[in-house]
């Protein structure tokens, strides 16, 4: 009875550790811009990913920046791509939790734009009375950053700008400001610099009227309960892409970084203070 017993538990164990093996590991982002181009950029990373965890890996759209986070909080995804603000949410949302593994080199110093193809528009000065569009209102390049140095202006955007509309996604602002829809919009740099590389904006038509001063941001946050070898894998496997691959360089391209490195929850005392002071957390 009792070797019985022990074969079973075996047994047991061995069929727990094959479905930890082959449970899909879900990876999801926030949606700063089009489905399809996250989807794209999605497809490399989780074919490498499932290489370096031995395991299936599925990206899992959500339907806004809020869905992200509690994606992440109630461990319906076991990784995901996070701006500075959305990761400070989850963070809280936690108690504490959700944690980031890892973050661009170019996140160490990110900086939003402001732009504008109304010719009188100079100056974020020369918006005010005029209409001016953010991306979502969970956005730290599309939203929180630019409205924090808005305000260090003395440029409050509900008293200062005639409309504040939100687009939800940062490539929307662009087509918002192209479109003469909106005076002027704020947006990440990185999704600007790509639209004026790929010559989907002219930037004699639309120009950048202000550059923010350098702030930390986006991040591949984890929540604190996946085990720590995992967490040391997907670590491993972020830290060691280097340029010199095609299959390195396609992620890297794909995902605006010349490399990855090591982050911390202390990175992120800056956005959680600007998101205090501007009533947002």
């Amino acid at each position: 009875m009792l070797r019985r017993n022990l074969i079973a538990l075996s047994l047991l164990a061995a069929l727990g550790a094959a479905h930890a093996q082959t449970a899909v590991f879900r990876v999801t982002a926030i949606p700063d811009e089009s489905p399809t181009e996250l989807a794209r950029k999605a497809a490399p990373l989780v074919a490498y990913l499932e290489k370096q965890l031995g395991q299936k890996v599925e990206f899992t759209p959500v339907t806004d920046y809020a869905a992200a986070v509690e994606a992440l909080v109630n461990r319906k995804v076991d990784l995901a791509w996070f701006g500075g603000f959305t990761f400070v949410q989850a963070h809280s949302r936690s108690g504490g939790k959700v944690i980031p593994l890892v973050q661009r080199e170019e996140d160490e110093k990110f900086r939003s734009v402001f732009i504008s193809r109304d010719p009188a528009v100079k100056t974020l000065a020369d918006l005010k009375g005029k209409d001016l569009s953010f991306g979502s209102q969970s956005s730290t390049s599309g939203h929180l950053m630019p409205r924090h140095f808005l305000l260090q202006q003395g440029l409050e955007p509900e008293k200062a700008f005639r409309r504040v509309a939100y687009s939800g996604a940062h490539d929307a602002t662009i087509a918002a400001v192209a479109s003469g829809k909106v005076a002027g919009g704020a947006l990440n740099i990185s999704v600007w610099q790509k639209f004026v590389d790929d010559k989907k904006v002219d930037p004699a038509e639309v120009r950048v009227i202000y550059t923010t001063p350098p702030y930390y941001d986006y991040n591949w946050s984890v929540h604190a309960e996946l085990p720590k070898s995992v967490r040391d894998k997907l670590s491993a496997a972020f830290l060691a892409l280097k340029p010199g691959t095609p299959e390195a360089d396609e992620i890297l391209k794909l995902q605006r970084a010349t490399r990855f490195v090591p982050t911390q929850v202390q990175n992120y005392q800056g956005i959680e203070a600007a998101a205090k002071n501007a009533g947002l957390l």
